[in-house]
């Protein structure tokens, strides 16, 4: 069963996301699973009061949820990250209040996502068995078949989202969907390029331009 979607517009509720150790505390109990305040102080290395602080504010806007555990010990409160297909305003229906807030929350997830690709990288080093699959292409679509494109790719997504028992050799793995126009070449209408011709260089495989 897929993830319900739910799409997320109102202002207050992207601002409680567009925060640094809140999206630091998603991410750890999306990869790590249900925790405690204490218990993510001690990963995250924080203060267990601005934790829990955190931890309520997400649960306020249905980020989060506290859950009865069977096994906590005492009066243990523990938290999981609610699944969701989370949908945010595309940018052509951002408000002017609206689109800083969307602004800064995707650089704080692409900066994190950027060093924790970086720790991965050498990690792995060490390890087999985990390669990190890499791919960069380019497409040539409508708008309308490039909304297609992206159901499809959240589809395929959701199909990993184990929620029951995991295979002995399975592990979180983080992933990242960008799309984006490219930038204009400087090509006439006719097809004629205006620059030099370009070549790849045979020691680096990028391109080069044979003009001097």
């Amino acid at each position: 069963m897929f993830p319900e979607r739910r799409d997320v517009s109102e202002l207050e509720a992207l601002k409680a996301l567009a925060h640094p150790r809140r999206q630091r505390i998603l991410r750890e109990l999306e990869a790590s699973g249900p925790a405690t305040s204490a218990s993510l102080a001690r990963a995250l290395t924080l203060n267990t009061g601005a934790t829990s602080y955190h931890l309520r504010e997400l649960a306020r806007h249905g980020f989060v949820e506290d859950f009865a555990d069977p096994h906590a010990h005492g009066r243990e409160r523990w938290w999981r990250a609610v699944q969701r297909d989370l949908r945010f305003p595309p940018r052509s229906e951002q408000s002017e209040e609206i689109r800083p807030v969307v602004d800064e929350l995707n650089r704080l997830a692409f900066a994190a996502d950027l060093e924790e690709y970086r720790k991965a990288q050498t990690a792995t080093e060490a390890e087999e068995g985990m390669d990190m699959p890499y791919s960069r292409g380019t497409i040539h679509v409508t708008p309308a078949e490039l909304g297609e494109f992206f159901e499809e790719y959240i589809a395929l997504l959701n199909r990993y989202k184990r929620a029951g028992p995991l295979p002995a050799e399975a592990r979180p793995v983080q992933t990242r969907f960008l799309a984006f126009p490219a930038s204009h070449s400087g090509r006439d209408d006719d097809g004629d390029d205006d620059g030099a011709p370009e070549s790849a260089d045979p020691g680096t495989g990028e391109p080069r331009t044979d003009r001097p």
